[in-house]
C-alpha cells in the first residue's frame, strides 16, 4: 500500500527558509563567539557587583548609581593593588635570594663536571661527548631562533588580554548603570500583570543563584587561603630558613588564584611551594604534600557543600555540572557551569509549577461537573 503525501509549494519554501535561517543564526553566533564570551563575562561581573553597587548607591548622599558603581570599581582596583603589593615584593625577594645561591650551584656543577671529564678521558668517550654537545648546540640554536617569535606572540597576547579586560570592565560598568533602566522598560512592555510578576520573580531567583555562587566561591577561596597561610606560618616555626612574613603573601596568592575554579588553586599551590623551596626544599615538599591533600578535601567536600547551599544544588549536581562545563567549554565552562546549572534548576521548577497550576485549573470545571452529576443522580 502506497501513501502519497502532498505538500504545497508555500509550505515547502517556508520550511527551507526556516532551516536556512537557523543555519545562518548558528553561523552568526559561532562567528561572534569571542565577542559573546566577553559580553557574557561582563554580564557575570555586573551581576556579581550589582548587590554592593546597589548598597552603595542607596547610602551615598546623592543616591547616584553612577557614583556607587564608581566607588565599587575603586574598591575592586584597590583590592587588586593590595594583592599586587603583598605578592610581588616577596616573590622578588625570594627570586633574588635564589639568584644569590646560583653561583654556589654552578661551582658544585663545575666540580662534578671535572670528575666526569676525567671519567670520559679514562674510557675514551670524547667522540660521543663531542657529538652530544654538537647536537645540543644545534637544538639550542633552533630554540633561540624561535624564541624571538614566541616573545613577539606573547607580547601580542598580553596586549590582547589587557584590551579584552578593559573592554569587559567598561561593558560591566555600563551594564551596572543602565541595567535597572532596561529592566524597568522590559517590565513595562507586559500587558498581563500576572505573567509579569511571574517572570520578575523568576528573574530574581536566577539573580540570587548567580550572587549566591559568587559568595560561595569567595567563601571557599577564603577558607583555602586561611589554611594555606597557617600552614606556611607553622612551617616557619620548624624551619628557620622560612621567613614568617611569607604567610601573608601566601594568603593573598591563594585567595586570588583560587577564585578561578579547578585550576587557579593549583597554580597558587605550585607558586607557594616554589617560594618555600627557595628557602628550604624540605619545607616546599611538605607544603606541596599538604596542598595536594587539602585540594582533595576542598574539591570533594568543602566546595560542593558550600556551593550546594548557596545555589540550592546537591553536591553531586555541582560536581557533575563543573565536570561537564570543563570538558565541553574548558576553563570558562568550569567557571560558569554552577550558576548555569542553578538557573536551569530554577527554570525547570518554574515550568513544572506553572504546568501543575494550569492542570489544576483545567481539572476544576470537570470536577465541578462530576459533583453536580453525582448530586443529581443521588
Amino acid at each position: 500500500m502506497k501513501v502519497k503525501i502532498e505538500i504545497d509549494t508555500k509550505t515547502f519554501v517556508r520550511f527551507w527558509l526556516v532551516v536556512i535561517g537557523f543555519a545562518f543564526a548558528i553561523l552568526a553566533i559561532y562567528s561572534a563567539s569571542a565577542a559573546l564570551i566577553l559580553i557574557g563575562i561582563a554580564l557575570f561581573l555586573a551581576l556579581a557587583l550589582n548587590a554592593p553597587v546597589s548598597f552603595l548607591a542607596k547610602h551615598l548622599p546623592g543616591k547616584s548609581r553612577i557614583a556607587g558603581t564608581a566607588v565599587a570599581y575603586i574598591l575592586v582596583v584597590a583590592a587588586l593593588a593590595a594583592v599586587v603589593f603583598l605578592v610581588i615584593p616577596p616573590i622578588a625577594q625570594q627570586t633574588a635570594k635564589f639568584a644569590d645561591t646560583v653561583p654556589g650551584i654552578v661551582d658544585g656543577a663545575i666540580n662534578q663536571w671535572q670528575g666526569l671529564s676525567q671519567l670520559v678521558e679514562k674510557y675514551n668517550l670524547e667522540d660521543q661527548v663531542n657529538s652530544a654537545v654538537t647536537s645540543l648546540k644545534n637544538s639550542t640554536a633552533g630554540i633561540l631562533t624561535n624564541a624571538g617569535q614566541n616573545v613577539v606572540s606573547g607580547i601580542g597576547s598580553l596586549f590582547s588580554i589587557i584590551a579584552s579586560t578593559f573592554l569587559v570592565l567598561v561593558l560591566s560598568f555600563l551594564m551596572l548603570i543602565e541595567g535597572p533602566m532596561w529592566m524597568k522598560r522590559i517590565w513595562g512592555v507586559y500587558n498581563d500583570q500576572e505573567r509579569m510578576e511571574r517572570h520578575r520573580n523568576l528573574t530574581h531567583r536566577m539573580y540570587n543563584v548567580v550572587t549566591g555562587y559568587v559568595g560561595g566561591q569567595l567563601t571557599v577561596s577564603a577558607i583555602g587561603a586561611a589554611f594555606a597561610g597557617i600552614a606556611v606560618f607553622v612551617l616557619s616555626l620548624f624551619f628557620s630558613a622560612v621567613p614568617a612574613n611569607l604567610a601573608l603573601p601566601t594568603v593573598a596568592i591563594a585567595f586570588t588564584l583560587s577564585l578561578i575554579p579547578m585550576f587557579g588553586a593549583t597554580i597558587g599551590g605550585v607558586l607557594v611551594s616554589l617560594l618555600l623551596a627557595f628557602n628550604s626544599l624540605t619545607a616546599g615538599v611538605i607544603f606541596a604534600v599538604y596542598f595536594i591533600i587539602y585540594q582533595q578535601i576542598e574539591n570533594n567536600f568543602i566546595s560542593p557543600t558550600i556551593q550546594s547551599k548557596r545555589v540550592e544544588l546537591s553536591a553531586l549536581t555541582v560536581l557533575a555540572s563543573v565536570t561537564i562545563g570543563i570538558y565541553v567549554f574548558g576553563l570558562l565552562g568550569g567557571i560558569i557551569s554552577i550558576p548555569i546549572a542553578g538557573c536551569i534548576k530554577v527554570l525547570l521548577e518554574d515550568y513544572l509549577e506553572h504546568a501543575k497550576r494550569n492542570r489544576e485549573k483545567s481539572e476544576k470545571p470537570i470536577a465541578k461537573l462530576v459533583k453536580k452529576l453525582q448530586g443529581e443522580s443521588s
